[in-house]
């Protein structure tokens, strides 16, 4: 079951052998694109297309290099120089990508059968992973923006209102606005209750004079590669 389709070892490949390679890899690229877009709100069209092709491809180029040992140097080579992404991408981005390139050189050696058994096993992992709470943090991570005229000294201007309302509070970055009269703040804090954030918004406003006050989503930057 888990040997190559492949009859000689010579290089030689029937021409039944590359489409049965083929189609296995294009059925196996779906389920890892459907996989990758599942509760994926960043998931991208290109991206599904790219994962849906991306093992054909792999195959097809493992297959031509197959026993010729300076065509596949020469390939590794042309590998090293492809950007798969030209922007900043997430961790199950990189993830789906190395799973279709292993279904890809499966497919390209003749293991058509293991590499449907990978990748089952795989998209099953994923699956389960993404609906489980595994690796939710319990309390979310929010973003506080707050800007403050150049008078009031942020460094403890805040500090009885963050104890009293956050579990954490970090300073992430300070900068001027209109022209140096006042100061941008950014922290990244956790409530101790969600449901008190407008009371905590409020008691900052009176404290930094009523400007503005912004409480969003915080973006962490170890999701990107």
């Amino acid at each position: 079951m888990l040997e190559t389709i492949f009859q000689t070892a010579t290089g030689a490949i029937t021409l039944t052998e590359a489409l049965i390679c083929i189609a296995v890899s294009l059925v196996l690229g779906i389920a890892v694109s459907l996989c990758y877009l599942f509760k994926n709100g960043s998931s991208t069209k290109s991206m599904a297309v790219s994962l849906v092709l991306l093992p054909t491809l792999v195959q097809t180029v493992i297959m031509m290099v197959n026993g010729n040992l300076g065509a596949g140097v020469a390939v590794l080579g042309a590998f090293s120089l492809i950007r798969f992404r030209s922007v900043p991408g997430s961790a199950r981005d990189i993830c789906c990508i190395f799973t279709s390139m292993a279904i890809g050189l499966g497919c390209g050696m003749g293991y058509v059968v293991f590499s449907a058994i990978f990748a089952v096993i795989v998209c099953v992992a994923q699956l389960l992973l993404t609906v489980l709470p595994y690796g939710d943090k319990k309390i979310e991570d929010k973003e506080l923006r707050i800007v403050i005229p150049e008078t009031l000294d942020y460094m403890d201007a805040f500090d009885s209102i963050f104890s009293e309302y956050t579990r954490e509070c970090k300073l992430m970055q300070v900068k001027t606005t209109n022209l140096g009269s006042m100061f941008d703040l950014r922290y990244k804090i956790q409530l101790r209750d969600p449901s008190k954030e407008k009371k905590f918004i409020d008691e900052i406003r009176c404290r930094n004079g009523n400007l503005t006050v912004s409480v969003g989503h915080y973006r962490r930057e170890g999701d990107e590669l």
